[in-house]
């Protein structure tokens, strides 16, 4: 990986990271909660798997591939989650999860 690489899949991971956080608070403002509940999850384990592999990706860890690799894999189900819903901010949501893990699959391999 050249740092160009790893540089792009930090913005990445800092913007779905983002976006969860966004859409987590957002679901908690929504009238049926219960009905966010797993969206509110998906946020959850998404923004703190993003936030980790940033720190992983910044101190060049020998772990990085293995990180960015489940990161993709929370990415893809929290983006699949947030599709679910029709709100805007789980649609934008879903559309970062889904940028930031092709960006880590690439890391990864």
């Amino acid at each position: 990986m050249t740092q160009e690489q790893i540089n792009q899949c930090i913005e990445e991971c800092l913007a779905c990271m983002t976006a969860c956080n966004h859409c987590f608070d957002a679901c908690l403002q929504e009238e049926d909660v219960n009905m966010m509940s797993e969206c509110i999850r998906y946020d959850r384990e998404c923004a703190d798997i993003c936030a980790y592999a940033v720190n992983a990706m910044t101190r060049n860890s020998p772990f990085m591939a293995s990180i960015c690799e489940l990161c993709a894999d929370i990415c893809v189900a929290c983006g699949n989650e947030c599709n679910k819903h029709s709100h805007d901010h789980c649609q934008a949501c879903a559309d970062a999860c889904l940028k930031c893990a092709k960006m880590c699959r690439e890391m990864a391999h």
